[in-house]
């Protein structure tokens, strides 16, 4: 055992003295040591419960003969860091989550680790450190909020974020709006749509690294709780058959999870965080490639923000696993698991219970993907859409920009209703650089939603989305304004066309016109920013890369 280093011989006396002053036994000493890696914070509705989670997990820890230590990460719910400097702070976390598991583990020698996740950038965080330590590991999260209900109608957190827009249209009264936000989140548990904690949380089965309903089953079911219990027993199995995400974590799985992604519909984040987490494990999966898996799989689920169902809904229709059997002649069935068994073993036995919800891979919402990656003069590098959730009547759009620097800009001509139809809002030096740390657009998109725009206006930034987004939304643009990307010349005025069938996103200048103007920009100079968010600008990369560190 790895821990044998702090435990065992005369010399580790000191050590194993410091052990006992936890109240160890000498028999609990001598036991693998399993880290439980406790993303707790009363701060964040998705993970003021992990408590209970971690203790259920501690409990079949030691029910098979490990002995278990929990420790903490940080944790931010980009719901309440939404439209303000916070933001920024969002995505950077994801690396820091990822370094303090890494030191935890490292510094006392884990034999394994139980990940107990819930939210945005905490699952690709802890996904990150696992395959960065490849120690023995398994991912149980805290589980999906439950949608609210006023009047008869179900709502989440989208609906708030829209709401703002229809009462800044006049639409509602602040009573009106004060009633939405009281009821939208009943509880803990990550946001009841298939955003992006969801998403991520959904894709973490399908890489092989959670038991099945990791990604579905509520965050207030007893079932959670026997999940989590049975997890802590499981990574025992996993540390006796030293089994390491990297064999799990591998092409196929990447594979898997984006073809499961396109299937759902899911968060446009999610690419963001594969390409990182295939970074880390040392696998090449080009931007390019995630096309031809959106392009070979159907649209079968649609889910908050795209459609009217929620997580719970997907749970009681078979969850994750039925969605994956429906589209098993895509996936690569070999790829290994947590359980020791291969994906198709492990997805045989599922069982589609709900034909609305999860659709028949011969009549789905469309034969491509949720996600598409668009290219063009705009965005040589990529950009990214969530097509799933766009209107039809958008699908192509040509229409002139609207420029702005930065999300606060925009957000004051939109609530100041001068947007007009036809409109191509550009939000820009958002990016991983330029912002720092590439904040999420979904004040923006909510604003547009909600005063009637959604299907006449375009929004393209080198930012990103919420998964709560919805709409002609694009995001993550190659290069970004910050690193003098074609973006960064754009005027008011300018006309730009989206082509999402044909996966394009082009302006209408010559090259040389886009030269002549990026020439005459001068050098970017990082925002006023201190500390953490300093020290992330000079070395993050582009999104295309998955906003890693160099």
């Amino acid at each position: 055992m790895r821990s044998d280093v702090v435990k065992k011989g005369a010399e580790r006396a000191p050590h194993r003295s410091l052990l006992y002053s936890l109240g160890l036994t000498p028999e609990e000493i001598q036991r693998p040591f399993i880290g439980v890696v406790n993303s707790f914070t009363e701060i964040v509705p998705g993970h003021i419960h992990l408590r209970s989670i971690s203790e259920a997990v501690k409990m079949g820890v030691r029910e098979m003969g490990g002995m278990p230590f929990e420790f903490n990460t940080i944790a931010v719910c980009d719901g309440i860091a939404m439209n303000h400097p916070g933001m920024r702070y969002s995505l950077p976390s994801r690396e820091l989550i990822a370094d303090s598991v890494e030191i935890m583990a490292q510094a006392h020698m884990l034999d394994g680790l139980v990940f107990v996740p819930n939210c945005d950038k905490i699952v690709p965080g802890m996904l990150l450190a696992s395959v960065r330590l490849n120690l023995p590991s398994i991912f149980i999260s805290g589980g999906p909020m439950l949608c609210g209900e006023l009047k008869g109608e179900e709502l989440d957190l989208s609906t708030v974020f829209t709401a703002v827009g229809r009462w800044a249209k006049g639409e509602l009264d602040e009573e009106e709006l004060s009633e939405i936000e009281l009821a939208a989140c009943p509880g803990c548990g990550s946001c009841a749509g298939m955003f992006t904690a969801n998403t991520m949380n959904c894709l973490t089965e399908a890489l092989g690294m959670a038991l099945l309903g990791n990604g579905t089953v509520p965050a207030v079911s007893a079932h959670r709780l026997r999940l989590a219990k049975e997890a802590g027993r499981k990574i025992m199995d996993i540390f006796s058959s030293d089994l390491r995400p990297r064999d799990i974590i591998t092409r196929d799985a990447i594979y898997n999870a984006f073809a499961l992604d396109m299937a759902l519909g899911g968060s446009t984040n999610s690419v963001l965080h594969l390409l990182a987490l295939a970074h880390e494990a040392g696998i090449d999966f080009p931007l390019s490639l995630i096309n031809e898996v959106s392009e070979r799989t159907p649209h079968i689920c649609k889910l908050s923000p795209a459609g009217p169902y929620r997580i719970q809904h997907l749970d009681l229709a078979g969850g994750i696993s039925a969605v994956m059997k429906e589209i098993s002649t895509l996936l690569k069935l070999e790829a290994r698991t947590v359980y020791g068994k291969s994906m198709g073993e492990i997805i045989d036995r599922a069982k589609i219970k709900d034909r609305e919800v999860i659709c028949s891979i011969n009549e789905p919402y469309s034969p491509k993907g949720g996600i598409a990656i668009l290219f063009g003069n705009l965005a040589p590098e990529g950009a990214v859409v969530k097509r799933g959730a766009v209107a039809s009547s958008m699908f192509h759009h040509v229409g002139p920009a609207r420029v702005f620097n930065g999300e606060e800009q925009a957000v004051e001509v939109i609530m100041g209703k001068h947007i007009n139809p036809g409109e191509v809002v550009v939000i820009r030096y958002e990016g991983p650089k330029g912002g720092p740390g590439m904040r999420e657009m979904l004040t923006p998109t909510s604003l547009l939603s909600g005063m009637g725009l959604e299907g006449k206006v375009a929004l393209i930034t080198d930012g990103r989305f919420s998964g709560a987004t919805r709409g002609a939304a694009i995001g993550h643009v190659c290069p970004e304004a910050a690193d003098r990307g074609p973006i960064a010349a754009l005027q008011d005025g300018d006309i730009i066309e989206i082509d999402i069938p044909k996966l394009k996103l082009e302006v209408k200048l010559e090259d040389k016109e886009i030269k002549r103007r990026l020439s005459a920009i001068p050098p970017f100079e990082v925002k006023e920013v201190e500390g953490y968010l300093k020290r992330y600008a000079q070395r993050v990369t582009s999104a295309q890369k998955g906003a890693i560190l160099i």
